[in-house]
């Protein structure tokens, strides 16, 4: 089983290829600067690290970009995306909607978009990921996988802020485990 793992920022994609039965790392790259004219692709496989300049204006198009990499005779490492079993997004923000990874649907597109207040700056790229993946890939079973559900086990006494309750309640503000130290 393969699995492609993706991070989708605003103007960035970093993602990996995982053959899951041994946990190796077939290939992994960042195509940076996405939507401007100066965009690239550091791609990586085994002790080969390969950059293309590329100008992509879009997510979709720089997950085309990097499909062909991985299919590419010279230094690609998949022979067809059929190869490829499924998709793994890492999402910033799922709130206290989403405690442990889901299969996105529609409905779960729309959760991730209700939490876009929790993390603007992350949350919308995440989706524009996610969309291009079900453009580019349909039918392939999307993961997303949320920074927030990891310390979902915090008691309410440690993830309360000390300031007037309204504001968890009306705005959701707690801490969910990441930014915070264990102690």
């Amino acid at each position: 089983m393969k699995v492609l793992v993706l991070n989708s920022g605003s103007s960035s994609l970093k993602y990996q290829l995982i053959n899951m039965e041994d946990e190796n790392v077939l290939a992994k790259g960042n195509f940076e600067r996405i939507g401007q004219y100066n965009s690239f692709l550091t791609h990586k496989v085994g002790d080969k690290k390969l950059k293309f300049e590329k100008p992509v204006s879009n997510h979709e198009k720089a997950i085309k970009f990097v499909l062909n990499r991985l299919l590419s005779t010279e230094y690609g490492v998949i022979k067809s995306v059929d190869e490829i079993d499924g998709i793994g997004h890492r999402i910033v923000h799922g709130g206290e909607k989403f405690t442990k990874p889901v299969i996105i649907t529609d409905e779960v597109l729309e959760g991730i978009k209700e939490c876009i207040e929790l993390a603007p700056l992350h949350n919308p790229a995440a989706i524009l990921g996610i969309n291009a993946c079900f453009a580019v890939m349909p039918g392939k079973i999307n993961v997303a996988v949320f920074d927030t559900a990891f310390h979902q086990t915090i008691p309410e006494e440690s993830y309360i802020y000390p300031i007037p309750y309204k504001y968890y309640e009306k705005y959701k503000i707690r801490k969910y485990g990441f930014h915070r130290s264990i102690t």
